[in-house]
């Protein structure tokens, strides 16, 4: 293997520096990281597979954006559609935890071949479950406590929407106060929308590190958790594009970008087989109605599509983990002295 750098090659990358040396690896490694990342592509297919057939099975199918049916019952809507939240809850913690053990796994391989050692892709994988209980507990840390932000973030839309009820239930029968309140209920849902949002990403940012972290240090579950919010808070260079969240912010956007890029090219042919055999992509039924010995296959080729192109961001944070090291803990000083040859002293 010859790896993309070596330690004697270590040094603070600027963003633009960080992204090329990622991708250059990426590509160089393509074959190890595609087959990495395939098996927690597919496993994260069948769980959303299955969420799919559970939801038709145990929900229903559920109105569309077009509203529900004329006749339907209010009672039996709202209890499909707990349900229904409820599956999606579920599936989104797992596929959030699986996308953590592949990171955790692409980690242990990425970070050890960029430092210029030895190392297989079957090594990332025998670390990802060696750690794996570390890693959920450490999981359910981190969604704790970004449940706390995520509800600060949504507050201040759950209140103007609140207000904007209390004004429609106190002002029935004005004009004036169903103006006010369908106003204020309206940007109370967008408030609280930006809240959402803003909540995942930071979750995402503040733990971006994580997974390296637990791939390449003995640590606990706490110690991971302070140590990768250690290593991203504050300001590595002066400038507003020295503080370690605003870096991880660009990498991320940068990333994601290409990443969805990718995902919708590669999800042409599932998109095609909705519209041709599923009609109207608004209507549940219909879609559900949709062969799945058309879908599937068009589904799996997005799969593999999607697996070239995802270890990019693995790849991604794991070279933005070197270089915070690099940066506050002088890393590559700290391999150089390593692994520097005694000098011989004269006889």
């Amino acid at each position: 293997m010859n790896p993309s750098s070596t330690s004697a090659e270590l040094r603070p990358l600027a963003i633009g520096e960080l992204i090329d040396r990622a991708a250059t690896f990426w590509r160089a490694h393509l074959k190890p990281l595609f087959v990495l990342c395939l098996g927690f592509d597919l496993i994260n297919y069948i769980a959303v597979k299955a969420f799919t057939f559970a939801t038709v099975r145990w929900a229903g199918a559920l109105p569309g954006l077009q509203g529900p049916r004329a006749g339907a019952d209010p009672s039996e809507t709202l209890t499909q559609t707990g349900i229904a939240l409820g599956l999606m809850s579920v599936l989104w913690l797992f596929l959030v935890w699986n996308f953590w053990v592949a990171t955790t796994a692409a980690a242990r391989f990425v970070v050890p071949a960029h430092l210029g050692e030895p190392v297989r892709p079957s090594e990332g994988l025998r670390r990802a479950v060696s750690r794996l209980g570390t890693l959920t507990v450490t999981y359910l840390l981190s969604m704790v406590w970004s449940l706390g932000v995520t509800i600060l973030l949504c507050l201040p839309g759950s209140i103007v929407m609140g207000l904007g009820v209390v004004a429609s239930v106190t002002g029935r029968g004005s004009g004036g106060s169903t103006a006010v309140s369908v106003a204020l209920i309206i940007i109370g849902a967008l408030l609280l929308m930006l809240g959402a949002l803003a909540a995942v990403l930071w979750y995402f940012l503040r733990f971006m590190l994580l997974p390296p972290v637990l791939a390449m240090e003995d640590v606990g579950a706490w110690a991971a958790f302070k140590r990768s919010g250690a290593l991203l808070s504050g300001r590595v260079e002066p400038g507003f594009m020295g503080r370690g969240t605003v870096r991880a912010m660009v990498l991320s956007t940068v990333v994601g970008g290409i990443l969805v890029a990718v995902s919708l090219v590669s999800g042409l042919p599932a998109w095609i087989v909705r519209l041709t055999y599923g009609g109207n992509l608004l209507d549940p039924a219909a879609q559900a109605a949709i062969p799945q010995a058309l879908l599937v296959p068009a589904e799996l080729l997005q799969v593999v599509g999607q697996s070239f192109f995802t270890p990019l961001s693995f790849v991604v944070s794991a070279f933005f983990y070197v270089d915070m090291r690099v940066r506050r803990e002088g890393l590559d000083l700290e391999r150089r002295l390593a692994t520097a040859e005694p000098k011989t002293l004269p006889v």
